[in-house]
This record gives structure tokens, C-alpha cells and sequence, in this order.
């Protein structure tokens, strides 16, 4: 298979093009890097459009030779396309799965305005592992960037992602109690566990809940803290979302 070495190449270029979110939407792909994050999107069925492996790996990673359509580059290329610091030596462009935004089928997430894309990309990992799958987004950083998409470790292929407005909670409304996390909430663990789905909504860490997200909520949760006044978006999200599924554990 021939070595790509020259940066205008049209799939090099359609690579490098990913970390824009104007070409992710156009071309319907996002970009995935490292063996076991490619693994875990071929476990979850998504469609590989592309695989592109340095030139010094190849014989490390022969499995996914035969994937899709894939192509070798001069490391150096490689380097070039890649985000990460020290890369892997293989990454895929990956096809969106669309989602039109429907009603959660069990317990779910809000992520109000977190524009951080690690916090982001944490939450879906920590969503992922505790079992919830349905997480809406509401002008948030881009869940398919590629910093979301490496601090996801894998959880963005077991999660469905919706974009959602404000007007769409009124049917999450429907199915789910929503629940906010907000520092003047009862403790968590003062919480009584119910039955029915949960939504639980997390805002930024700098204004916490939009006023809009807050009409919804039918009780606040808050973690105690001592020596500090509040804690990381993500962290937060993860206690919460814990204990709300400790049932399940």
C-alpha cells in the first residue's frame, strides 16, 4: 500500500478538516484516535468511513487494515493530522449516527451550557458507565470535537447525543422527573430514591442552571463540601449520577 507523504492529499486534508465543527457537520464524520477508542466504535456498530495508520505502526495495528477504506501516512503526516501529543498511530473518521431528539426511554442527562469541552466529554464517559444513555445537550461545546471526543474515552459510542432548544424539555418533562444540581439543593443523600426515570440536569460551573432549565426541575440536590465552595462540573455530575443509579450497583 502506498505511503502518503504530502499534506494536499485529499484525505489528509479531509482529515485535518475534522477538528472544524463546519466540516464535521458537512461531511457527517468525526475524527477518532487510538486503538481502543477505534474499538470500541466498531464494538458500538458505528460506520468507519476511514482509517489512517502512521507509517511506522503499521504492523501494530494489521487489524484494522481491512476495516474500510485505509490508508498509511509518513509519520510526520500522521503527526500533522493528529490533535494529541503524542499520537497513537491510528485514527478513523467516523459517520455521525443522527439523532433527532426524542423522548428519554429510561434515565438521562441535561448538560445546561457547559462550554468546556473536557467537562463535556467527562460527563458522557461518567453517563456511559453508569448506565445512562440518553444525554441532551443545550449550547454546549460540541460533543464531537475532538477534545470531547478523546475525553469521552469511548462512552460517546454507548450514549445517545441530542442537541436540543429549550422548548424540548417540556417532553422530557413528560417522562422524567427533572432534577438540578444546585448548591442550595437538598444533600443528595437526603434524596429519596424513586421509582420512576430521572433527569438530572447540570449547568456551568460559572451560572449553574438557566432560569428556563430551573422552572423544569421538581427538587435541587446539592454535595456538602468542606474547604471549598464547589467542585469541578464533571466531578459533580458523576457524584450525583451515582448515587441517583446506586440501585443498579
Amino acid at each position: 500500500m502506498e505511503v502518503i507523504k504530502s499534506r494536499s492529499n485529499e484525505t489528509v486534508k479531509m482529515l485535518k478538516k475534522l477538528d472544524q465543527k463546519k466540516y464535521r457537520s458537512e461531511l457527517g464524520l468525526f475524527l477518532v484516535e487510538g486503538h481502543k477508542m477505534l474499538k470500541d466504535c466498531l464494538r458500538a456498530n458505528f460506520d468507519v468511513a476511514v482509517v489512517a495508520v502512521s507509517e511506522s505502526k503499521v504492523q501494530d495495528y494489521t487489524e484494522f487494515l481491512n476495516i474500510s477504506k485505509t490508508v498509511i501516512l509518513q509519520d510526520g503526516i500522521f503527526d500533522y493530522v493528529s490533535g494529541t501529543v503524542s499520537p497513537q498511530g491510528v485514527m478513523a473518521a467516523v459517520r455521525y449516527k443522527q439523532n433527532k431528539p426524542k423522548v428519554p426511554c429510561g434515565d438521562s442527562l441535561i448538560l445546561d451550557n457547559i462550554s468546556d469541552a473536557g467537562n463535556v466529554g467527562t460527563i458522557i464517559r461518567t453517563a456511559a458507565a453508569a448506565g445512562i444513555t440518553d444525554v441532551y445537550l443545550i449550547n454546549c461545546a460540541d460533543a464531537y470535537s475532538p477534545k470531547t471526543i478523546r475525553s469521552t474515552m469511548g462512552g460517546i459510542f454507548f450514549t445517545r447525543i441530542y442537541d436540543i432548544d429549550f422548548a424540548f424539555l417540556d417532553e422530557i418533562e413528560k417522562a422524567s422527573i427533572i432534577l438540578g444540581a444546585d448548591m442550595q439543593g437538598t444533600v443528595f443523600k437526603d434524596y429519596k430514591l424513586e421509582d420512576r426515570p430521572f433527569c438530572l440536569a447540570i449547568g456551568s460551573e460559572a451560572n449553574g442552571l438557566s432560569e428556563y432549565v430551573r422552572k423544569k426541575c421538581c427538587q435541587f440536590l446539592s454535595i456538602p463540601m468542606k474547604n471549598t465552595e464547589s467542585l469541578n462540573a464533571a466531578v459533580s455530575a458523576g457524584v450525583l449520577m451515582y448515587y441517583l443509579k446506586s440501585k443498579e450497583f
